[in-house]
């Protein structure tokens, strides 16, 4: 087929894939056979048809228009412009400009195949130095997938810079779809996380009063009452990359329908297992994030420099449909249909049919298998096997790197409760291997460079991680896992509920719990007693500023209290201070006096701003303090944590774990 005209196919082939030019924006199209009989060959858009789902792009901008299934005319807001329905977008900026929202737009149409298996479209933008400061200095090629038989359509793309072409910086990519609001209401992230939603006309200043920040909106007039008094915002909805493998939306009504976006593997995906995206939200959006900055800051931002070649291929994500035309069915039937069909796109990973050299079929990569042991005499003489720790492959770097590594490729698995690893579907290249593991401070890398070539089986001896550790536990709180999950999150003030985070283990999600810090420590900070404190009650999720009016907010100390007998003054006692997440923050460390000049500072740490956006944690930091035995006493000691840095009330830190170890 030519960029200008469609292909003749046999009327009999009605199922197989067809790409026909269609006439007309929001008009019911006739069927493919049709448009053949009556010779109509017409330029403006692209559909994709299987017989089982109508797909419509706009030409040659690749942009999605319409979504036609199960007796639906369009899935995809027909309220909207065509070109915020469903696309592709970025955020980008050159040295010293301001970031500018982009929705990629190509500018020339292929069909790269065209058979009655399989269709792949491709919508191209190249750049030239023309363009200079007026476009991102990338070449990108998306692509857009049908399959016989496939309830639904992949979409990927290969983003390309050159090394003549200028410095410049990527804040966010992602896929967006915009559904119909009338039809879809019930949203699901996880088998805990899902509800019916408001409007988005909720959230427009006569129903809905802004609160902190635009994303948060308090719903005070919304079209149904049942939402009324609850606080929408979107990112109570995030979740870490390895979670985040299907979502969607559900049209309850009959024919129920459900959208989902499948992401059978997290590879293309920067900063690693934990880090943390949108997914889906009001709108109904739907969302697929490749990069951002969210719970991160500018350590996730890839900045490109001149003379640097970058090419990287994100996706295929699958857009998944499916459907119940039983009215005794479950509606929620969809949820669990999607979540087979996540399962059965994972293990067709690496797929076979993408087109594109750039995407790197199975044959092409490699796999790693290996066991990962810890060794801490303080815990166990022997060998610990790392039961359910995190191991990965990423760019070679320092250890702990991969969490801020946003360029390339990662491959990540978890271990058996042996320790056993199996990483497989590598691409091509040259890695570190890296690991931490739930229980244990601190992060793992393997020295030696791994260089993975097509079809390679890298089999790894035992590998020891050996986490820092001086001496004997004297005293911890919390559990290392890079979170501050375990520690206590209060109830919200009943003003700004989000009602499916009631009784839920996820309450830290709810809107405002930072304010609730000043409500319980009015006057005098947390002060947490070693040996009768339970971090579960006593401990405060974050370590936030104290508002003392409607402007102006004062940093905040808090006291550990703990015993010593038969101090060892001639020797160095260890605190090591695990940190899940800062926010323009400073951690100063003291000993048994308030007013001395700090034993440890950190210096301004941290961008994740976690406490605004309901995460638990960010970017993890360790920091390893040394306390001469001089400055301890017989008896009762006090360890002071002060954070005084106050702008605003979300500057803070979220502790992760925090251990005194007696001298070695």
């Amino acid at each position: 087929m030519g960029e200008e005209e469609g292909t003749e196919e046999e009327a009999g082939l009605v199922q197989a894939m067809k790409v026909d030019f269609l006439r007309g924006k929001g008009k019911s199209l006739p069927n493919l056979n049709e448009a053949h009989k009556n010779g109509i060959v017409f330029r403006r858009d692209v559909v994709m048809d299987n017989g089982i789902a109508r797909v419509t792009l706009s030409k040659p901008d690749g942009i999605v228009t319409g979504i036609e299934y199960n007796g639906i005319d369009n899935l995809l807001e027909v309220l909207n412009e065509e070109s915020n329905r469903g696309y592709w977008d970025l955020v980008w900026s050159g040295p010293g400009t301001a970031g500018t929202f982009d929705v990629i737009k190509g500018t020339k149409f292929e069909v790269i195949i065209e058979n009655e298996e399989q269709i792949e479209i491709s919508f191209t933008r190249k750049w030239d130095p023309s363009q200079e400061g007026k476009a991102v200095p990338l070449n990108i090629d998306k692509r857009f997938v049908m399959l016989r038989g496939s309830s639904g359509f992949y979409t990927y793309a290969i983003y390309e810079h050159l090394k003549e072409w200028p410095a410049f910086s990527i804040a966010e990519t992602r896929i967006a779809f915009k559904l119909r609001k009338e039809k879809f209401h019930y949203m699901a992230i996880t088998d805990d996380r899902q509800r019916f939603m408001p409007l988005p006309d909720d959230r427009l200043s006569d129903r809905g009063q802004a609160l902190a920040y635009p994303e948060a909106v308090l719903l005070v007039n919304p079209v149904e009452p049942q939402f009324k008094g609850e606080v929408d915002d979107k990112y109570q909805y995030s979740c870490e990359n390895k979670d985040i493998t299907v979502h969607g939306w559900i049209c309850t009504e009959q024919p129920s329908v459900g959208f989902w976006l499948i992401t059978p593997s997290h590879e293309y995906r920067t900063g690693g297992p934990q880090k943390q995206n949108l997914t889906s939200h009001v709108g109904p959006t739907a969302l697929a994030v490749f990069m951002s900055a969210h719970y991160t800051g500018e350590d996730l931002v890839p900045k490109f420099s001149e003379g640097e070649a970058w090419k990287k291929v994100f996706g295929p994500v699958f857009v998944y449909l499916n459907s119940s035309t039983d009215d005794d069915n479950d509606p929620l039937w969809l949820w669990q249909d999607a979540k087979s069909q996540m399962n059965v796109e994972v293990e067709s990973w690496p797929y076979s049919f993408p087109a594109s050299d750039d995407y790197v079929k199975a044959e092409q990569r490699g796999n790693v298998v290996g066991r990962l042991l810890v060794q801490d005499r303080y815990v166990d003489k022997d060998f610990i096997a790392a039961n359910r720790g995190y191991v990965g492959l990423a760019l070679p770097g320092a250890a702990g790197s991969w969490q801020r590594e946003c360029k390339d490729y990662q491959f990540w698995t978890r271990t058996d409760e042996e320790g056993f690893f199996y990483i497989n579907g590598v691409r091509p290249g040259q890695y570190n291997l890296y690991a931490w593991i739930p229980g244990f401070i601190g992060d793992y890398k393997y020295d030696d460079i791994i260089t993975i070539t097509p079809g390679c089986y890298m089999y790894m001896e035992d590998l020891v991680y050996q986490p820092p550790r001086n001496g004997a536990t004297l005293w911890e709180i919390g559990f290392p896992d890079r979170s501050a999950a375990e520690f206590y999150a209060p109830d919200p003030n009943p003003k700004y509920i989000n009602k499916l985070y009631q009784n839920h283990p996820d309450r830290f999600r709810q809107y405002g719990l930072w304010e609730r810090y000043a409500e319980l420590y009015p006057d005098i900070d947390l002060v947490y007693v070693v040996g009768s404190s339970d971090y579960s009650k006593d401990w405060f999720y974050a370590q936030v500023t104290r508002k003392k009016d409607s402007k102006t907010y004062q940093g905040t100390t808090w006291q550990i209290k703990f015993e010593l007998k038969n101090i060892d003054k001639d020797h160095i006692y260890t605190l090591r201070v695990a940190i899940a997440s800062a926010t323009f923050a400073e951690l100063q460390v003291r000993v048994n006096d308030a007013n001395a000049s700090p034993l440890f500072t950190s210096g301004m740490i941290g961008r994740d701003n976690s406490i605004a956006r309901h995460g638990i944690h960010g970017l993890y930091w360790l920091f390893n303090v040394d306390v001469a035995g001089s400055k301890l006493v017989e008896g009762e000691n006090t360890l002071f944590l002060t954070q005084p840095r106050s702008v605003s009330p979300f500057q803070g830190i979220m502790y992760d774990y925090i251990r005194f170890e007696a001298p070695s």
